[in-house]
Parts: C-alpha cells; structure tokens; sequence
C-alpha cells in the first residue's frame, strides 16, 4: 500500500526545528507496517530534513494556489493508494478534490472552531465532505467535534497521539528540584498563572528553581513580558528559554522533578503532557479537553488553572518527596503502554487497511442493470 502523508503549507519537517505535529506524523510513520512505502510531502528548505530519503519535496514559498498545484503533481506521480493530510482543513480539501479515486484522509491534531455563521458552517460541510475519514486525537475532540457537526459521526474515529518514551526518558527517581513549564506564549497556555504560581512557591522553597520553554515568542512577547518580568527577582533561580529549540525542551524535561501544563482552553490531547511524564516529571494539569486522556490517574488537577490552585499543587508536590517520585514513574509507565507509538501506528495501519479495502470493492461491485 502507498501512502503520501501532506504536511502542512509551510511544513519543512526540519530536525532541528521540528514542531509537535510534525514529531507526530514522524513517530506514527516510522512504526508503521507500511513504512517503506510511505512518503512525506512537504516544502524544500530543510537544513536537516526529517525523514529525507522518503519526502517529496515541493517549492518553498509559493502562495496557497502555488503550494496545491505542486503538491498535486508530486501526489499524481507517487501515485499513492491512501492520501492522509496532517492539520490544514482548506488546502487538503482543495487537493483532495483534485484527486478523486483515492482515499482522503484528514488528521486533526488541534480543535475546529465552531463556524461563526451559516456561510462557515456551509463552507466547512463542503471541505470536510472531502475527505473518507476524520481523525482526531482524542475522544473529547472527537465529542467536540460532533456537537458542532454531528453529520459527520460515521466519519469521524479517535488515533491518539503516540509518545515515544525513549526519546524523552529521564530517571524519575533522580531529579533535579525544577518546576517547568513547556508551551507557545499564549494566554489560554495559562503561561501567566504558572509565573505567579512558580513566583510563589520560589517564595517558600528557597531550593527550588524554574523554567520556562516558550514557544512562538516574538509573535507574543509584548503580552508575556510583564508576566516573566515577576520572576526577575530570582536571578539564575529561573531559566527563561524563548523559542525553544525540540532538544532544549527535551533537556530540561529530563531534569525537572515536576511539570506544569496549565492550559485554559480545552487541549485537543495534550502532547506536553505526554513528554513531561515520558521524560519522568511528576505532573500539575488542567486537564480541561483530551488532558485527562493523556494523563490517566497520573497527574495532580487544578481547574480552574490559574495561580492560587497552581501555587497549592507546587508546593504539595515540593513538600512530598517520595509521592512525587512514585507519581512521576507510574505515569511514565502509563504512558510508555498506552501511548505506545506501535499501538497507534497500528490502529492507524488497521484504519487505512480497512479505508482501502472498501474503496476497492466498491469499485469491483457490479453496476446495476437498467
């Protein structure tokens, strides 16, 4: 079976630079059954492509109309049997649409916002139309989902993301005493409640540290700033990574005795909740959408996310070695088995399996007779 997996307009599947939608598609491709015959399409310009001697390239920089001329053409000579686009609704419906014959496959990694108007919701029926199935990465997104579209149920399945725990793993029973938060500088990341809330307890554990791996920072830093200037009082007590490279985040994963995933909005999964305990952090959570999916048991809750309850979860932690260690390797070792990538590629192997075996009886039935 030949599949092309589409990344996103603007996706360079570059190590170095290599962002959490991209690691996705990596790590479920990878273990797949079918991975010699899978290829990745996505922009030329890499300094360290991903996966180099299965990309097909396209230009880089070509406007919307540009980018799916050229990553049709690259389709129509790999001639795949199965065509999985990884986030972007827009385009991957225009290039699916020039593609009839084939199996289409959307993979969501974050939430749809709602349509805002009966044009919208009538613009989204017609892209999501497109494509043979919706994958989503958890069933609070799946759920979401549906109460917005609800003709779409038959369509829509559940691939969780995987977590490859090697890559991320640490000693959790050996840590440094380090609170981290890891996430784009967003507001609805909750970063400012976890400053005020590492702030705090930096207070009360005169030998305890932070850090922070921010992502997207100049586009927000205007709105950020202020929050991690609260923290400046603590000198080389916290680190401050801005734009974080994938191996910085990584590092200090490894090291931090807790992690904090503070999100206000409701997460499609999770995926900095699966690294922190891949990496062997015991865990302070939202849990608001697919957090509790990715989490299981194996995290502290505080909802609402802001500082007070953070605050109170910290110091729990901070004060209570031996049920931080224990937390930190029972979630680790839940997600090492739950999350494993070869228990995902295969649900994702068996979809596309069963997707092209349909497709293909439907094109062997008989016609009726007139």
């Amino acid at each position: 079976m030949k599949i092309a997996v589409v990344l996103p307009r603007g996706s360079l599947f570059d190590v170095g630079k290599i962002n959490s939608m991209e690691r996705v598609a990596l790590t479920l491709n990878h273990w797949s059954r079918f991975n010699a015959d899978i290829r990745f399409v996505c922009e030329d310009g890499a300094a360290n492509p991903a996966a180099p001697d299965q990309t097909l390239f396209v230009p880089s920089g070509l406007g919307k109309r540009g980018h799916t001329a050229a990553v049709v053409a690259a389709l129509e000579a790999f001639q795949p049997d199965v065509i999985e686009y990884h986030q972007q609704l827009a385009g991957a419906a225009d290039i699916a649409r020039r593609l009839p014959g084939r199996v289409h496959v959307l993979y969501r990694h974050t939430r749809f916002k709602p349509a805002s108007n009966l044009i919208d919701r009538w613009r989204y029926h017609a892209r999501l139309k497109a494509f043979d199935r919706l994958i989503f990465v958890s069933r609070a997104a799946r759920e979401e989902f549906l109460r917005d579209y609800p003709g779409f149920g038959a369509a829509a399945v559940v691939i969780c993301n995987p977590i490859d725990v090697e890559v991320w793993r640490g000693d959790a029973g050996k840590r440094e005493n380090l609170i981290f938060f890891s996430g784009r500088t967003l507001e609805e990341k909750g970063v400012d409640s976890f400053c005020a809330a590492l702030a705090e307890t930096l207070d009360q554990a005169p030998d305890w540290r932070g850090a922070l791996m921010l992502g997207e920072w100049e586009r927000n830093r205007d709105w950020a700033e202020p929050h991690l200037r609260a923290l400046d009082r603590f000198g080389d007590r916290v680190e401050i990574h801005r734009s974080a490279s994938p191996d910085q985040v990584i590092a200090v994963a490894r090291r931090a005795a807790i992690a904090v995933v503070p999100s206000r909005v409701a997460e499609a999964l999770g995926l900095t909740a699966l690294e922190a305990h891949a990496a062997g952090a015991a865990l302070i959570s939202s849990g608001r959408g697919g957090l509790r999916e990715a989490s299981g048991p194996h995290a502290i809750y505080v909802d609402p996310p802001e500082a007070d309850g953070l605050a109170a979860a910290m110091q729990h932690l901070v004060r209570h070695d031996a049920e931080r260690a224990d937390m930190a390797r029972e979630a680790q070792a839940f997600v090492a088995q739950t999350h494993a990538p070869a228990l995902r590629a295969a649900e994702l192997d068996d979809l596309r399996l069963r997707l092209t075996e349909s497709r293909s009886l439907a094109t062997r039935r008989p016609r009726p007779a007139h």
